[in-house]
């Protein structure tokens, strides 16, 4: 950091327990919204399950929400840049899709 810059940045002491650490798998992200916060659920999805399972939710204001999408284009952008480009497959979905229709149409009961 260059001492003449007149906006230092603030560093940030984070403790990360254990039982975080290890982290959770998700390959199901369920995005709603209201107008005034972000919701993301992480769910897994695995043959055998009945249904996918939230192994995590997020709640963030919209403006927080803007952010984690900036910040994760630009850490696509450099793996990318570092390891090729990301296939998303002929297969996958883009956009999105009503879960409540995944899950009658052969995906698990809807409770």
């Amino acid at each position: 950091m260059d001492n003449n810059n007149n906006n230092p940045q603030k560093q940030i002491s984070l403790e990360l327990k254990p039982e975080i650490a290890k982290g959770n798998y998700s390959n199901l992200a369920i995005i709603t919204h209201s107008h005034s916060e972000f919701i993301l659920d992480f769910a897994t999805m695995l043959p055998g399950l009945q249904k996918p399972e939230i192994g995590s939710r997020i709640i963030m204001t919209p403006e927080h929400a803007k952010r984690l999408l900036n910040a994760l284009a630009d850490n696509i952008n450099k793996y990318e840049s570092q390891f090729g480009e990301i296939s998303l497959g002929a297969a996958s979905p883009k956009g999105t899709f009503d879960l409540g229709s995944f899950l009658q149409n052969g995906g698990g009961a809807k409770s």
